[in-house]
């Protein structure tokens, strides 16, 4: 069987060993404990058979600190038109943040 970049670890589906979480149209992707997490935000979806595939997207690299007005937590934002294209974004941003 091929691995894929999707895992399941302890509580949380992770991908490239972030964890990720999802409410309705929102994922949060990275360690609420980190300086920084990636929110995803899917705009718009389309039927491809009986799936609803994510075509828009907006993808907000935010900071974690609780003190911080909302407005002020977005460090970086980005438009995607896949849940793959945004992934990899995110990994990107988190990745260049730890190493």
């Amino acid at each position: 069987m091929e691995k894929t970049n999707l895992e399941k670890t302890s509580d949380f589906f992770s991908y490239k060993g972030y964890p990720l979480v999802r409410s309705e149209n929102i994922i949060y992707y990275g360690n609420m404990e980190d300086e920084y997490v990636v929110m995803i935000q899917i705009m718009k979806t389309e039927k491809v058979g009986n799936l609803d595939v994510a075509t828009k997207l907006k993808v907000f690299r935010m900071l974690t600190d609780d003190k911080l007005p909302a407005n002020e937590k977005i460090t970086k934002s980005a438009d995607k038109e896949s849940l793959y294209e945004a992934l990899e974004i995110a990994n990107i941003w988190l990745s260049r943040l730890a190493g």
